[in-house]
């Protein structure tokens, strides 16, 4: 009992507190919907983006990773603090100046309206195929897995996922169709800090069980047990026999891995679009760098408990590694704070849902609605096509998260190679929209067409021996050079000049570049104490 009314507290007070901060916004305009009324300062800002990139999937999956393989996986959360970097020195303050509401937008700027329809479509169908049902449906399976809903509720484990999908879905398409952008970012600022001392705890907890009383003791005991867990560089091959099933060889850090990372942190609409929503560039970039901090101290929530599981459960569990941090979190969390505890996962899995929404809504009102469909739509009729847009996508992951449960077992990790194809042509458009004048937008319609058909060709159907993240590398130079090779023959007959149309302050924070050496320093530092340890 005590556990379902904490659970409620924290919810209702997360849902009052949201609700409180909206009271006096106008959420029938273009801004007040999609971008928050240009009102998210940098803890908001920092939050939103933590929650929406964290899920039920890094803690289950990533601490299973890492009881098994140890913290080589920690190159996805550090090496995002470089790319905040580029994103809060580089890609922010030309964003704001340009005023931009999607990242497809700049791409009719800079090519023409047709690239950025390609791009809109792509983002979209990458959101309906494989975020929205898959986040509901591995949400719902690992709430099951830690706190077994099913049980508590004396009800099937199907009727239970049937639920959780419900609940979830529900409750994150309120606040992306009633709140838009602002109550998102909200909610996520309350759940997004609740998960981090939530997950803190988790550890903290274990290394004091282990430690006697002393958490230091505890992580003494920890790396005397098994040092070579907390090496940081993979010595896995990433060319030739066995590069297929590499988990993160450390030379794909300098190839592929550079490519996503820039992609997610810096383009990616559902990540981006708080910062786009931001009150000033100063807001923004504080945001951005403060999630690069964050960014630094969450292996301490979705590693280092791998790491602590395999101190108590040995190699018992090397079958099943998904179910090692829902273990390890039954044997040490007072059941007083399991309540909290899933309510701030709910956030976790709800925000991913809920941001994937609002940005899905964003850019078909903006982008598809307004320029093919009614072109002289006002404010208010694009709001309602964006809140009737969330509602169909809300009903359609709902519907569908059940039956992904039972399709085949090879399903998710083929939807997640599939939305691999999405991001490395788009980034690769971005890219050269700033970095190469010469590219025309024939070029860059060539370039992703065939960086579309060169992943789906050499990953899915040749099977190259050769690390996926690589081919992500190698797709990125061939897509520049057939992107060149293209617009040479069809060259630009347009200039495009990067102009501040006023929408905010533009005056940077003056902490912008001392923060990011900083971060920089500290990810290199990583890789310099613990890549030879063990």
């Amino acid at each position: 009992m005590i556990q379902f009314l904490s659970f409620l507290l924290f919810t209702a007070f997360v849902a009052a507190y949201a609700s409180w901060q909206l009271r006096k916004d106008k959420l029938n305009t273009k801004d007040g919907f999609f971008l928050g009324g240009r009102s998210l300062t940098g803890i908001v800002i920092a939050g939103s983006m933590l929650l929406t990139n964290i899920s039920t999937e890094h803690l289950i999956g990533m601490n299973g990773s890492a009881y098994k393989n140890g913290a080589i996986i920690i190159a996805w959360e550090v090496t995002s603090a470089l790319a905040l970097v580029v994103a809060a020195l580089y890609f922010i303050p030309r964003y704001l100046k340009m005023g931009l509401t999607t990242i497809p937008e700049f791409l009719e700027k800079r090519f023409d309206g047709m690239t950025r329809t390609f791009i809109a479509l792509l983002l979209i169908i990458s959101f309906v195929s494989t975020l929205l049902p898959i986040v509901l449906y591995t949400g719902a399976i690992n709430i099951e897995s830690i706190f077994e809903i099913s049980d508590l509720l004396n009800v099937t484990k199907q009727q239970g996922l049937w639920l959780t999908v419900l609940v979830v879905g529900i409750i994150g398409a309120v606040y992306a169709i009633f709140g838009g952008l602002k109550m998102v970012a909200h909610t996520d600022t309350i759940n997004g800090y609740g998960l981090l001392i939530a997950g803190l705890a988790i550890p903290l907890l274990a290394l004091l069980d282990i430690g006697g009383g002393n958490a230091w003791e505890g992580l003494i005991k920890v790396f005397e047990n098994a040092p070579e867990k907390f090496n940081v560089v993979s010595r896995e091959p990433s060319v030739g026999p066995g590069a297929r099933e590499a988990i993160l060889p450390f030379s794909v850090l300098f190839t592929g891995l550079i490519i996503n990372q820039l992609y997610f942190w810096t383009m990616h609409q559902s990540i981006i679009q708080r910062a786009l929503g931001a009150v000033s560039l100063k807001e923004a970039q504080k945001g951005l760098l403060y999630t690069g901090v964050l960014k630094i101290l969450i292996p301490l929530v979705i590693i280092l408990p791998g790491i602590i599981g395999f101190y108590y459960f040995g190699d018992s569990l090397y079958d099943s590694p998904d179910t090692v941090y829902p273990a390890l979190v039954k044997r040490v969390l007072p059941i007083w704070l399991t309540g909290f505890f899933v309510a701030v996962v709910m956030g976790a899995i709800l925000s991913t849902f809920n941001s994937a929404l609002n940005s899905a809504a964003t850019i078909f009102s903006l982008g598809i609605y307004q320029k093919y469909i009614e072109k002289k739509a006002d404010e208010k009729k694009l709001v309602w096509i964006g809140r009737l847009t969330s509602t169909v996508l809300a009903i359609f992951a709902i519907g569908v998260a059940p039956f992904v449960a039972n399709a085949p077992a090879g399903l998710y990790q083929l939807l997640q190679q599939l939305n691999g194809i999405f991001f490395v042509p788009m980034a690769t458009v971005i890219l050269a929209g700033f970095f190469f004048p010469k590219v025309s937008p024939t070029g860059a319609k060539a370039g992703l067409l065939f960086g579309l058909v060169f992943y789906i060709l050499v990953d899915l159907i040749l099977k190259i021996e050769l690390h996926f993240i690589h081919i992500w590398g190698i797709e990125f130079i061939l897509n520049v050079a057939v992107m060149h090779a293209v617009s040479a023959f069809s060259p630009r007959t347009h200039s495009f000049t990067i102009t501040d149309v006023g929408v905010v302050d533009m005056k940077e924070w003056k902490y912008a570049k001392g923060l990011s050496v900083i971060l920089v320093v500290i990810t290199l530092a990583i890789y310099i104490l613990l890549g030879s340890v063990g």
